[in-house]
């Protein structure tokens, strides 16, 4: 057997196990949120290095010189005629050029097709995080209306699109206050409609005027402005209750009703992004409350109540 016979053959590695790992954490990542994602982004060029680096040791390793094999000359003799006896050979050189082991070549074109498939399958997951953010998306900007059409300390249950393209399947209803002004800004208290057990549409405890509702076309989508004198919210779906800041007071419901962000605009008011929130503390523009990103309906925001649940997938 020749000396450098199995030099070359693969050797056992758990690197491409972890590489495997890292590239199922990437794609569940990209469901779960940016933290998982970006943890299996870091297993992945961290195990892929390391196969890389391991698979191709042997090309980067010291190359052993192996004395050229030496053929005997034979003596010169005298010269033949061209027509006779067979042909004449070309004669070789002293030194053969070494030649590229097929094993190399099989262990550098499995890394390399790994390494294609790898790319194959992160890049898209990677394009699918990534580029979102490089396109312009922007949040809700609702308007409503005009601060005067929100009476100081009434109530309005106000329906809009928060996606006119969608059509009415995007219609949303908050319930908005005006509080009067907060350091010479008006202040609102703006909640939404969804219930924070299950997301059924909660209600107004109390009158409401259809008959003074008022309509208005924003930019083509139909808003409209309900009065109402609500002492509290409910849902008619599991009997959850809410006072009139959102605080769950009853029922299945974990934690407050939800709200809307706001501006004033040229005197008009606006709505953004909704916001989950645990609890409020104290009413109207001097409440006092934590402002949490939006979270699914039945989950608790705050306290060591909320490590119980997963990671909720973006939206």
């Amino acid at each position: 057997m020749s000396q450098h016979e199995g030099e070359h053959g693969p050797r056992p590695t758990l690197w491409p196990i972890g590489f495997a790992v890292g590239i199922a954490i990437l794609l569940l990542g990209s469901v779960l949120g940016w933290l998982v994602a970006g943890l299996g982004a870091l297993l992945t060029l961290v195990f892929g290095f390391l196969w890389i680096r391991d698979a191709s040791s042997d090309l980067r390793g010291h190359v052993v010189d192996v004395p050229p094999e030496r053929r005997e000359i034979a003596p010169a003799a005298a010269p033949v005629p061209a027509n006779v006896g067979e042909a004449g050979a070309p004669v070789a050189d002293e030194e053969e050029l070494d030649r590229f082991p097929r094993s190399r070549f099989l262990e550098g074109a499995t890394v390399g097709v790994g390494g294609l498939i790898g790319a194959m399958l992160t890049l898209p997951s990677l394009g699918f995080m990534v580029l979102p953010a490089f396109k312009g998306q922007r949040k809700e900007q609702i308007d409503v209306g005009a601060v005067d059409d929100f009476p100081v300390g009434q109530w309005r249950i106000t329906t809009f699109l928060s996606n006119p393209e969608e059509g009415e399947v995007s219609r949303r209803t908050a319930f908005v206050r005006n509080n009067g002004e907060l350091d010479g800004t008006p202040s609102f208290t703006v909640l939404s409609s969804r219930c924070v057990h299950l997301g059924c549409p909660v209600q107004a405890n109390g009158p409401v005027d259809t008959e003074n509702a008022q309509e208005e076309s924003v930019r083509g989508a139909l808003v409209r402005r309900i009065p109402s004198s609500p002492a509290g919210f409910g849902c008619p779906c599991h009997g959850g209750q809410y006072d009139p800041e959102g605080n769950r007071t009853a029922g299945p419901p974990v934690r407050a009703l939800d709200r809307y962000e706001f501006s004033i605009r040229g005197e008009r008011l606006v709505l953004g992004e909704t916001f989950s929130v645990d609890r409020v503390e104290g009413a109207g523009r001097s409440a006092r409350l934590a402002k949490y990103g939006i979270a699914t309906p039945g989950v608790h925001v705050a306290g060591p109540s909320a490590w119980l649940y997963p990671i909720e997938a973006p939206r």
